[in-house]
């Protein structure tokens, strides 16, 4: 049986770290210190309230541009407008009515779900 969600994992290309920081960090995540056992692999690991992310390095990236991490926002539009300001682009999703979300792409073209809270 699970019990928890330990942490989510995204991948990039190598060297691209600092490009795609910004994204994530406009979403609220905040980096902290990687294992020194694990420092030399590249990428990082940030967190939101409860929630790990690690963004790590693959050599044979390829953007994830169906699988995709939903995040519940408490201030959806606040965010957006981050987003926005760092030049990404969202696309509103209106197909289910119960629920107000958008998509998004980081840097690298790893698609993100952005969900009302």
């Amino acid at each position: 049986m699970i019990l928890a969600l330990d942490h989510l994992q995204i991948a990039i290309p190598k060297g691209s770290e600092d490009t795609v920081r910004p994204f994530y960090f406009a979403l609220g995540f905040q980096e902290v210190p990687k294992p020194v056992a694990l420092a030399g692999r590249g990428g990082f690991w940030a967190v939101c309230g409860a929630l790990n992310l690690h963004v790590g390095v693959d050599p044979k990236f390829a953007p994830a541009t169906k699988a995709h991490p939903a995040f519940v926002m408490a201030d959806l539009d606040e965010v957006v407008t981050r987003l926005e300001q760092l030049s990404h682009a969202v696309k509103w999703d209106t197909k289910l009515i119960d629920v107000r979300r958008c998509f998004a792409s980081d840097p690298v073209g790893n698609r993100v779900e952005l969900i009302a809270g």
